[in-house]
Formats: structure tokens, C-alpha cells, sequence
């Protein structure tokens, strides 16, 4: 298993593309908790804090698929470096307005959101033309999703770590710094400042003119609402069984049990083709939601808040797989960025749905959301699968420079995403 990613890391830029990208996504991945603490160091209310943070997430949604079409126009570096930087000002104008100027504060947290550079799109827009082998892209999809999981894990600690040090204020400021370094490796990169979009049909729908793509969006919309819910379900299990420790540990599980499942499935080839796949591991991750509702005890729990994430980095890796297979012809970066926000607003979604309902029903029907949205992301799936199969006279041609089931000969693997 590990021979396959050291392979890859061993591959020249893929270590520091992934490691970039990682890095520069952080100010992304710790930004609600971030706003939140600061605003209460700063004596403003959870209202407050909840409302800003939902203004740097809205703004982000809108902004990634807006600079993805911007970098499939003019390339990596012209548009995520400038958007790093005024993204990571408008944080530090947050940082230093704080909630005494409200109104600051809200267009400095907007800017900041909007502004997001699409790194986690413009990665995977570059592994073909870093790899050049279709089932070595595959596998870096794979330990993409894993790695990912990794963030998420370590940001809150960073951040946490930097208030423990200093201040809330120099967290966020911090992180920022670190954001923009992360951004600015990979932006200087050989293979990114390379890196040019095939040629384009001019269409103001963009990537979301391929109905394939619109079909997998759908489906992960609802697999978005399913991890939004488990986190507010999560918190009212652990105000009845032991408190914060439970919680942290519950949400460590279900990263635990997303690696472990992204490791396995990455280490090895399958056959068929990956739209029929993603059905199979969508309708295991909905399986595994269920248990969840039994709510036995703590540690009981655990294990299957670990069994419950087994599934998803798969379904990510899965995904990134028939974005690439599905995206219009030029509208790579695009592609996967509305990937980035359908996921992001569909997590959202699930959290907003989630209170009302763990306070009408109990922690229980909380637990039952993500199964509800994990069997809706199937149905989407089944009811579109015609949709999502690829024409039926569409063959792998050697040596083809580009896979759009919309207008390109290839519709596999994207070999020649560089100009």
C-alpha cells in the first residue's frame, strides 16, 4: 500500500504540489473556528460569531467555481496568487477590525471567503501532466481525499495551539501567513506556472453544462448534508454520554476511519468503470450512517463513528475521477471547484437541518439525518445513471489530449491538460 503513494511522492513536484496545496487550503479548512473564537475573545456574541462565519462560507461557495473558470482562462498563477493575497488581507483586516465595526468586519470576512484561491481544484487539474500514468492519477486522487482528512485534523489543533501561545487574533493572522506561503509554493512551481487549459467552447454555464457533472454534484450535495448533520448529532450525543472529550474523539474516529478506508482503496487498481463504483461505495457509506442511530455507549460509539467514515474518502476519490472523466472540454479547475462548494453547502445544509431536528426528536433522529441524506445521494445516483454513463461508442484512444464526454474523442484519462 505504501509503495504505491511513495511512488508517487517520489514523482518530481508531487510532494510539494500536495504538500502546497495542503497548506495553502488552511486558512479554508479552520476558518469557521477561527472567526468563532476570536469574536468570543473579543467579547461578541455566538450569534455573531456563527453569522460571520456563515458570511465567509457563502462568500466561498460563490467564489471557488468563479476563480476555477478564471484559471481555466488564464492559467494558475495569474489568478491564485492575487486572490491568496487579498484573501489573506481580508483577514487580517478582520483580525484588526474585529466586531467594533461591524460592517467592516462582514465585507473584510466576505473578501476574505470570495477570494479563496481554488487550490484544491488546481491540484487536481495537475496531476495528469505531473504523472502521466492514468492509474497513478487515480491513486493521487485517492491519497488527495486522505490527505485532506489529515487538514482537517491538524488546523483546529494549529489553530487552538497558536491561541494557547498568543491570541486568537495571531491565530488567525498566522494561519493566513502560513495560507499564503502554501499558495505561493505551489504557484511558483514549474508545473503550475506550465500548466494550460485545453481550449474552450465559450458558454456562460461553464462546467455545468456536462448533465453528468451535474448529476454527480447532486448526489454529493446530499453526501455533504449527510457529514454536516453528524457533527450537530455528534455534540448532542456527547452532552448526554461525557462532554466535549467524547465529541473530539467521536469526530477523530470518523477521520480515522475516512484514512483508513482512502488508504485501502487507493492502493490498489479496480476494474470497471468508476461511475458504477461510486453507486456501490455511496450506497456503503449510507449503510454505515445507520448504526449511528443505535447510540450505544461512548466507546461503542466510537468504533462506529469510525466505521461510518470508512466510505467517504473513497466516494472523494471516486469523484475526482468522473469530474475528470465528465468536465467539459477547458473547464477542468471549474469542475472540481463546484465539487469544493457543492460538498461545502450541502454541509451547510445539513448542519442547519440537523439542530431542528435533534431538538424535535432527540439525538437519535439526529443520527438519522446523515443516513436519510446518505440514501438520498444513492437515489440521485440510480436516477441518473443514464446520465452518468458515458456514450456508448466512446472509446480510449492512445495519446489523446483531452477526455469530455462533450466533445473530446478520450473519455478516461486527461493526459494533456498542459499546454
Amino acid at each position: 500500500m505504501a509503495a504505491g503513494y511513495a511512488e508517487i511522492l517520489r514523482t518530481r513536484y508531487a510532494g510539494r504540489l500536495l504538500a502546497g496545496t495542503l497548506v495553502g487550503r488552511l486558512p479554508n479548512a479552520t476558518a469557521a473556528i477561527a472567526i468563532v473564537l476570536f469574536i468570543r475573545a473579543e467579547g461578541g456574541t455566538y450569534s455573531l460569531a456563527g453569522a460571520l462565519a456563515a458570511v465567509y462560507g457563502v462568500a466561498n461557495a460563490v467564489g471557488q467555481p468563479l476563480l476555477g473558470r478564471l484559471v481555466d482562462l488564464y492559467g494558475q498563477p495569474r489568478v491564485q496568487l492575487p486572490s491568496a493575497v487579498l484573501s489573506a488581507l481580508g483577514m487580517a483586516g478582520f483580525a484588526f477590525t474585529g466586531p467594533d465595526s461591524l460592517g467592516l468586519a462582514y465585507v473584510a470576512v466576505g473578501a476574505a471567503g470570495l477570494f479563496t484561491p481554488p487550490l484544491e481544484g488546481g491540484l487536481r487539474a495537475l496531476w495528469p501532466s505531473v504523472l502521466g500514468k492514468e492509474e497513478q492519477v487515480h491513486t493521487a486522487y485517492a491519497m488527495d481525499a486522505i490527505a485532506q482528512e489529515v487538514m482537517f485534523t491538524v488546523g483546529p489543533l494549529l489553530i487552538t495551539g497558536c491561541v494557547a501561545l498568543w491570541s486568537e487574533q495571531a491565530a488567525l493572522l498566522v494561519v493566513n501567513v502560513i495560507g499564503l506561503l502554501g499558495a505561493l509554493s505551489v504557484v511558483m512551481s514549474k508545473p503550475s506556472r506550465a500548466w494550460r487549459s485545453a481550449p474552450r467552447e465559450a458558454h456562460w454555464l461553464g462546467a455545468l453544462r456536462s448533465p453528468g457533472l451535474i448529476a454527480l454534484l447532486g448526489a454529493f450535495l446530499f453526501i455533504g448534508m449527510a457529514l454536516g448533520s453528524i457533527t450537530v448529532a455528534g455534540v448532542s450525543y456527547a452532552d448526554e454520554h461525557g462532554g466535549d472529550a467524547v465529541y473530539g474523539w467521536m469526530m477523530a474516529a470518523l477521520g480515522l476511519g475516512a484514512l483508513v478506508g482512502g488508504s485501502v482503496y487507493g492502493a490498489r487498481q479496480w476494474a470497471g468503470v468508476p461511475e458504477r463504483r461510486l453507486t456501490v461505495l455511496v450506497a456503503l457509506l449510507a449503510l454505515c450512517y445507520w448504526p449511528l442511530t443505535l447510540m450505544p455507549g461512548a466507546v461503542a460509539m466510537t468504533a462506529l463513528a469510525a466505521v461510518a467514515g470508512v466510505f467517504l474518502a473513497p466516494a472523494l476519490a471516486c469523484a475526482f475521477i468522473i469530474v475528470d472523466r465528465h468536465a467539459p472540454r477547458g473547464t477542468v479547475t471549474e469542475a472540481f471547484s463546484w465539487l469544493v462548494t457543492t460538498f461545502t453547502v450541502g454541509a451547510s445544509l445539513g448542519t442547519a437541518a440537523a439542530g431542528p431536528v435533534v431538538e424535535w426528536g432527540g439525538t437519535r433522529w439526529g443520527f438519522a439525518v446523515p443516513g436519510l441524506a446518505g440514501a438520498a445521494a444513492l437515489l440521485v445516483l440510480l436516477a441518473t445513471a443514464r446520465a452518468l454513463a458515458l456514450p456508448a461508442d466512446s472509446a480510449v484512444v492512445a495519446g489523446s489530449s483531452e477526455s469530455d464526454r462533450n466533445g473530446a474523442v478520450e473519455p478516461g484519462f486527461r493526459a494533456g491538460h498542459q499546454a
